[in-house]
């Protein structure tokens, strides 16, 4: 079968392949009553506009970013998913972008790329979110921003968020009603805002209760596998053994459930442990991981909407949006036994 053309939707619509493409690009002067129409055949007939087509025939570009420092992480992972999904209810295209600071030119190589695409928005990640040199670069050639849980500059862009404070805060709580009284935390990258604002949750809670937190419960990770085993084994393998361990991420918290096994220490009976983010991992661990359940889909969903909403007449886009968390309270926690 040959490809459906924006004429084939035309014909069946009743109207000019201009008032089709008008449509479908999202640009005013079509009445709703034939928007609505074209709309339905355009669905009825599971009609994909060419992209380079579109880019040819509207001054707007359909192509968006997604930079990240790290893209194969998790949490990266589910913000692709997310933001691709809208991209494609909207009609628009997804490219991931990778930008570190490891290299003197890296700034260089962003605005290289930035020349051969013609992006209609990009959305940043922590920690290159709070990147000023990456900010500056962007606005210097006009590309629209949307920042997923920055830290500093709030009036620079659009932002999504969550209350990471308030989350951290929430689960620690959860584990003092437990019975937890002597209570360890793993620290997140110090390169991310996000870390910063989960120890200010956990201190809060903990000061609250009236709980004291020793320096030696406190451990510094990096949101890695890695860290999250090295600070675990360091608490576990403590002489006087904290009774529950909340680490700042479940990648971390997989760690230290790693060095419970191998200390012979059994979770939850013995130990508790908690993550945040609410990864894949967190519900495939053994046994599976109380966490905050961060809602990393509709934050990536909701910030191609905040860029994308001028373009498709839905009004100008919101400064900030913030999402709400729940707790996903399982097996990795239980009361605190003598």
């Amino acid at each position: 079968m040959k490809p459906l053309t924006l004429k084939d939707v035309a014909d069946k619509a009743g109207v000019s392949p201009k008032t089709v493409s008008r449509v479908i690009n999202g640009e005013a002067y079509v009445r709703p009553e034939v928007r609505e129409t074209v709309q339905r055949v355009v669905d009825e007939l599971g009609y994909r506009p060419n992209a380079f087509a579109r880019e040819l025939s509207s001054s707007r570009s359909f192509l968006l970013g997604l930079y990240f420092d790290d893209p194969a992480s998790a949490y990266a992972a589910d913000l692709q998913r997310g933001a691709l999904a809208r991209c494609r209810a909207l009609g628009y295209h997804l490219v991931v972008e990778q930008v570190t600071r490891d290299r003197a030119d890296w700034l260089a190589e962003c605005e290289s790329s930035l020349r051969a695409m013609r992006l209609g928005g990009a959305i940043l990640t922590p920690p290159l979110c709070d990147w000023p040199e990456l900010l500056d670069l962007f606005a210097r050639w006009d590309v629209a921003v949307v920042r997923i849980s920055p830290g500093d500059f709030p009036d620079r862009t659009a932002a999504v968020d969550m209350d990471e404070c308030g989350a951290a805060r929430e689960l620690t709580d959860a584990l003092i009603a437990l019975g937890h009284r002597d209570i360890g935390f793993i620290q997140g990258n110090p390169e991310h805002h996000a870390a910063a604002r989960r120890l200010e949750g956990f201190r809060a809670a903990m000061t609250a209760a009236g709980l004291p937190i020793p320096p030696t419960r406190t451990l510094q990770g990096d949101f890695t596998f890695r860290s999250g085993l090295a600070a675990g084994e360091q608490l576990l393998t403590a002489a006087d053994r904290p009774s529950a361990i909340f680490a700042a991420n479940d990648e971390m918290a997989l760690g230290v459930l790693v060095a419970a096994m191998r200390n012979g220490i059994a979770v939850p009976d013995q130990l508790s442990i908690a993550g945040f983010d609410d990864a894949p991992i967190a519900r495939m661990a053994w046994p599976p991981l109380s966490t905050v359940h961060q809602p990393h889909l509709d934050m990536a969903a909701a910030a191609v909407d905040l860029l994308t909403r001028p373009a498709r007449g839905d009004g100008a886009p919101r400064a900030a949006l913030r999402l709400p968390y729940t707790l996903a309270l399982r097996d990795s926690t239980g009361p605190r036994r003598s």
